[in-house]
């Protein structure tokens, strides 16, 4: 299996009658086979070669999770061309028409909910011949088209000119582009990454060397399905292992959308969800909402029962061993009259989830393994088609993000490119058939990253004895002390945001400096309401001061006599803060569109208080500039 063609062709033809997608129509689920969405696969592919399209030709596709978007998306690499997925959070003006423009996309196939950021650029593209709209569109132009009529035209085609399509499909070739895939820019402008057939076709088969999708099983894709986790771990996965997918509902605004997640879940009663760091704090919210409401002995009971489901599961290498054995009788009773109930929100046939798209805290692992649904971290990036490792059900070390596929070479290195041996941290550094052809028309950036072969991630980790992996952040996040040594921050920021109800967002900075620095978001409602309970009117003199106190107080807890104490190296806490005037956010480009904080944006933006965290009136952090901030907020 080289090709996605050949992919597809092979799960058509092995699970024709199995369910491939389900999409809600009129107000309930409704299935489409393997061999139906096939056939409208073929229509739609020979639509656009109807319509013009040619080998190497870039068709955008920027909508909703959706049937039409894989079919749209296969049709595309069936007619030979390429396609460029786009996330639908992309600003218009900016991100939208650089991705359009650098890619040289002749075509793009439009939702009806996205269709309006198109219409404000078309006449900015030369290089656009035809907007295609998945849901039509009143007062259609010469160059617009509908899907449906796509697909007509397709029909025509193919009574006529079904061996030319024939031709063109049967002979994609391994290392023919199937997607370019953009970068979130967090540096710079955005990267498109090319990926081949084979990319994607390798590594589907390698991710399956870890997990065993069975056919029967059925996931709710809510993720965005252009980003590479959700196109590779689950639209390819499931196909190449005959399951199904099915796509959120699609509400009338974004936030609506959104909202249909749990209703979607229990309707379609998924064994295994793909989720990201924000989705699982979110469903942790909603569990332990749930519980409160059920009253205070209940609670009681629940924080109990997550204790000894706590200690029995260890970091979940080592679970009900040793001396917690005992724990098991008990940890029963508490699956039975709790954890399976909260089970049952999410279906009640969810096995575990596999987490990706950043790192997943310890607690939050603890937190889903201790409810009978593991959330598994896995480790990969779009040059990589993404997948490099994942914890599974059979084999979960908290901490850590599992062990590598099979079919992959890796190695840590140091700075001057030495392989490390086992243990020491350094770049993690792959090699395999899933790795990237390179940046599209960026030879520049495609040398620094491919060599000899090898695709140099950018993030620091390192393998255990276990042959579990340990991926500790991005290289080119590092503190850099002036001695030289490199701390990853992403821990202590982390820990900083999920321990403290005061502090909203953080970043840590020291590039060969004295200390390091902290910039901080505070969470000033949580902040004024601790403020009132000590009997001050939040906005004083004295309350802005005490304010201050409080953050201060939240990062000392880390220090010498804190009661989180020893949990970093104490060089690497911030010995100076700044209260940021504004938070981090996708609107100000401050965080990617996965909610990861874009670092160099960062700095850039707030380049004066950085230069202020290195002078002497930053050494307390009770100071003019920080009460100034406070006092606007």
């Amino acid at each position: 299996m080289r090709t996605i063609i050949e992919l597809f062709e092979t799960s058509v033809a092995k699970f024709q009658k199995n369910i491939y997608l389900w999409e809600k129509q009129n107000g309930t689920y409704e299935g489409t086979t393997y061999q139906q969405t096939h056939d409208l696969v073929l229509r739609f592919g020979a639509g656009l070669m109807a319509i013009g399209l040619q080998k190497g030709d870039r068709v955008g596709l920027i909508s909703e999770g959706r049937n039409a978007w894989i079919i749209s998306g296969l049709g595309i690499l069936y007619a030979g061309g390429i396609n460029v997925p786009l996330s639908v959070k992309l600003d218009s003006s900016v991100e939208f028409k650089f991705r359009l423009q650098h890619s040289g996309c002749k075509m793009i196939i439009v939702s009806k909910g996205q269709a309006a950021k198109m219409e404000e650029i078309r006449d900015q593209l030369p290089d656009l011949e035809k907007v295609i709209y998945l849901d039509g569109k009143e007062n259609i132009g010469s160059n617009d088209i509908s899907y449906h009529q796509v697909l007509a035209k397709g029909d025509e085609f193919l009574l006529s000119k079904a061996a030319a399509f024939e031709a063109v499909y049967k002979n994609i070739q391994p290392d023919d582009v199937a997607n370019i895939s953009y970068t979130s820019g967090t540096t710079a402008d955005p990267k498109g990454i090319m990926l081949s057939h084979l990319n994607y076709a390798a590594n589907v088969t390698q991710a399956d060397t870890l997990l065993k999708i069975k056919e029967d099983w059925k996931t709710l894709a809510f993720l965005p399905w252009d980003h590479s986790f959700a196109h590779t771990a689950c639209l390819y996965c499931f196909m190449y292992n005959g399951a199904s997918v099915a796509s959120l509902e699609i509400g009338k605004t974004p936030m609506e959308t959104l909202k249909n997640i749990p209703k979607n879940i229990k309707e379609i009663q998924p064994h295994i969800l793909m989720s990201v760091p924000a989705v699982a704090k979110n469903f942790r919210k909603g569990i332990e909402s749930g519980i409160r409401q059920k009253g205070p002995i209940i609670e009681k009971l629940f924080k109990h029962a997550l204790k000894i489901a706590y200690e029995y599961n260890g970091s979940g290498w080592d679970r009900g061993k040793s001396s917690v054995a005992i724990y098991k009788p008990l940890l029963k009773l508490y699956d039975k009259i709790l954890f399976s109930k909260i089970r049952e929100g999410f279906g009640g046939k969810l096995e575990f989830f596999i987490g990706g798209g950043a790192l997943l805290d310890i607690e939050l692992q603890r937190f889903f393994y201790a409810l009978g649904m593991p959330m598994c971290q896995g480790y990969g990036l779009s040059e990589a088609a993404p997948c490099i490792s994942s914890n599974v059900p059979s084999a979960i070390k908290f901490g850590t993000s599992g062990r590598l596929v099979k079919y992959l070479d890796v190695k840590i290195c140091d700075l001057d490119n030495n392989e490390l041996p086992l243990g020491e941290k350094g770049e993690i550094v792959v090699r395999g058939e899933n790795v990237m052809l390179g940046y599209w028309n960026n030879p520049k950036s495609t040398a620094e990253t491919l060599k000899d072969g090898w695709l140099y991630t950018g993030d620091m980790g390192y393998m255990d004895s276990d042959g579990f992996l340990y991926v500790l952040g991005r290289f080119k996040s590092l503190l850099i002390a002036s001695d030289g040594e490199k701390y990853s921050p992403e821990g202590i920021e982390e820990a900083l945001i999920d321990q403290s109800p005061f502090i909203d967002q953080c970043m840590l900075f020291n590039n060969q400096n004295a200390y390091t620095s902290g910039m901080i978001v505070p969470n000033m409602p949580a902040i004024n309401r601790e403020i009132e309970k000590q009997g001050m009117k939040p906005g004083t003199d004295e309350a802005l001061t005490e304010a201050l106190k409080i953050i201060q107080k939240e990062v000392d807890a880390y220090k010498a006599g804190g009661k989180f104490a020893d949990t970093f190296p104490e060089r690497w806490l911030p010995s100076t803060i700044v209260i940021l005037p504004e938070g981090f956010t996708e609107q100000n480009h401050l965080l990617n569109s996965t909610m990861k904080m874009v670092r160099g944006k960062i700095t850039e933006r707030f380049s004066d208080e950085l230069e202020f965290l290195y002078t002497s009136e930053a050494k307390s952090i009770i100071n003019q500039r920080n009460l100034g901030t406070l006092r606007k907020l």
